[in-house]
Parts: C-alpha cells; structure tokens; sequence
C-alpha cells in the first residue's frame, strides 16, 4: 500500500488547519527548544522572561516583565515572580535599582541557544514557499487576537 502525503504548498488535497494541527506544530518546535534549552540549564520560561527583558528598548521592573511574559505565556503570575527570582538566582539578570537588567551571562546564554537552534529552524522553516508563510503568519495573528479576546472575557 502507497501513502502520499499533501505538503503545504499542495492546496488541493491538504487538509484544512485547525486547532489540534497549531498545538501538535507548537509542542513540536516547543520541543526542539526545550531540548537545547536543558542543555544549559534553562526553561523554556526563563528564555522567555530573559529575552523579554535582552530585547527590551527600556529598563524593565518586575511587573513589566511579568506582564510581558504573562501576555505571551498565558502563565500563573506567581510562576512567573519565581522563574524572574530563578534568573537572579543564575545570575542572567540582575536588580539595579526599580529594574531588572540581563547580565553578559543571561546575553551570551540567549547567543548560545539562538546558535544552536539556528541550523535547527532553519531545517524546520527551510524551503516552506513565503506565500504559504505569509497565509500562515495572517492565520495565526487572527488565531491569536481572537484567543486572547475570548481569555480576556473568560477571565473578566
């Protein structure tokens, strides 16, 4: 027996996205980075406080970072207060002041992950058509306006 498989690009068989598909490709490259991630010690959490905070235009408080990651994580703001205490703990960011700061160590452990996950996406993303991520990127902005509005009511 012979099995084909409908690629992306293959709009007329390929069945039609839908929410387990999203969770199923999240968990996946979730995954991936989970794994590099364990290597140097981390979570998939404090990689993503740390680079809210590395990526910030601003100095951040605690509060603006837990509101960041929060916003992106969905995540309990107590879990949040003790992944930003475990940073500190490491040494990836440090207090100055009102704000919390990356340290050349909490830089070069984000430069160290991006490095070795970079050959990894690239396999991932490489040789999808831009049309099909630019319909993609359109669904999962609509996707995720539309999740965040329904939380927003479920939680008022």
């Amino acid at each position: 027996m012979t099995t084909t498989r409908s690629t992306a690009a293959d709009t007329t068989t390929a069945p039609a996205a839908n929410a387990r598909d999203l969770a199923l490709a999240h968990y996946a490259a979730r995954g991936v980075l989970e794994h590099v991630l364990a290597r140097h010690d981390a979570t998939f959490q404090q990689q993503v406080a740390l680079r809210a905070a590395v990526t910030s235009d601003t100095p951040q408080t605690p509060d603006d970072l837990l509101a960041q990651v929060q916003g992106s994580l969905k995540a309990d703001p107590a879990d949040i207060r003790a992944t930003l205490d475990e940073l500190l703990a490491k040494q990836l960011l440090v207090a100055d002041g009102a704000y919390l700061r990356p340290t050349g160590a909490g830089r070069e452990l984000l430069a160290a992950v991006g490095a070795e996950t970079a050959p990894l996406s690239a396999r991932i993303w490489g040789g999808i058509p831009a049309e099909d991520l630019a319909a993609a990127g359109r669904v999962l902005a609509l996707v995720t306006e539309r999740a965040n509005a329904e939380l927003s009511a479920l939680t008022a």
